[in-house]
């Protein structure tokens, strides 16, 4: 009986011992740090991320991730549930990317800020998720594979047998015109010489021209000077002005004489014996004294 209520107390205080180890190591990895729990929002692959995983803001260890599932409302979001210190502020700008840690693959939520948010970020407030290097490298890589398959596509479809005909028939054409150039260049090379010589040339007459230019110019200074041609024909054409009034009276006298002597003539043609003796008396007219009606009117 003694030996058995040995062994009953040493179960005892084994038990006991063992519920007090535990209480102790629980007590000590217990977290009592009061924490604030928020909701990241993506529609990005969240893989390497767990339950459990840290939450880093800015590079400092701040929370984990409670809970990882889809959105009820929408299977093609994805939600996390993290818990962070209460004591962070956040505020309402904040984004959320993953970050992995070395080669392990194992991801944690690194938050940031842009620093244009003047709010706090509340509890019910959804954190939005961009994506992280990994995942733009990735994407920009997928794109990159694709645009190198289109572009082999088309170069396949360039260089088929068909193309490949015309591109090597072009190179003997190019060939064919670059041996034509050969010859064009040594017919050119009399042209441009007879371009040389013209060339010559022209400064030559270019000089005469110069000089025609030159005493073309003086020629003109003398026609503007003072008592040059253009001054005597001025005064020459005042001077023909001032007599042509005159001519025209000379012109009158001399037309008006001509009608007298016209008239004179005739009278010396009708009556040439009036050189004579004179001017012969008028024919009495009409009512006058000597009057004599013409003799085929008779009363």
């Amino acid at each position: 009986m003694e030996n058995r209520a040995h062994a009953l107390v040493a179960g005892i205080f084994v038990i006991c011992m063992s519920i007090t180890i535990a209480l102790v190591a629980m007590w000590f990895s217990g977290d009592n740090i009061q924490r604030v729990t928020h909701l990241i929002v993506t529609k990005e692959s969240v893989n390497g991320l767990n339950p459990q995983s840290s939450v880093h803001y800015r590079g400092v260890n701040i929370g984990k991730v409670d809970k990882i599932e889809f959105d009820p409302e929408d299977p093609q979001l994805i939600l996390v549930h993290i818990a962070v210190n209460d004591n962070i502020k956040l505020r309402n700008s904040i984004y959320a990317k993953l970050g992995y840690q070395g080669v392990t693959g194992l991801a944690y939520i690194q938050l940031n800020d842009d620093g244009i948010g003047t709010e706090e970020l509340t509890s019910e407030a959804r954190i939005p998720m961009r994506r992280s290097l990994l995942d733009e490298v990735a994407v920009s890589g997928q794109d990159l594979l694709a645009n190198v398959n289109q572009l082999v596509a088309k170069l396949h479809q360039l260089l088929n047998d068909q193309n490949q005909t015309h591109i090597s028939q072009i190179l003997l054409n190019l060939e064919k015109i670059t041996k034509n150039f050969d010859g064009i260049g040594g017919h050119l090379q009399p042209v441009l010489n007879s371009f040389a010589d013209l060339t010559t040339e022209s400064g030559t007459l270019i000089r005469r021209l110069d000089q025609i230019l030159i005493e073309i110019n003086d020629v003109i200074v003398k026609t503007n000077q003072k008592e040059g041609i253009l001054d005597s024909l001025s005064q020459s054409s005042q001077e023909l002005a001032a007599v042509i009034p005159e001519l025209r009276k000379v012109s009158g006298n001399i037309a008006r004489n001509s009608n007298n002597l016209d008239r004179v003539l005739n009278q010396l043609e009708e009556h040439p014996q009036s050189l004579l003796f004179g001017r012969p008396p008028a024919t009495p007219g009409p009512g006058e004294a000597g009057f004599l009606p013409p003799s085929g009117n008779k009363p």
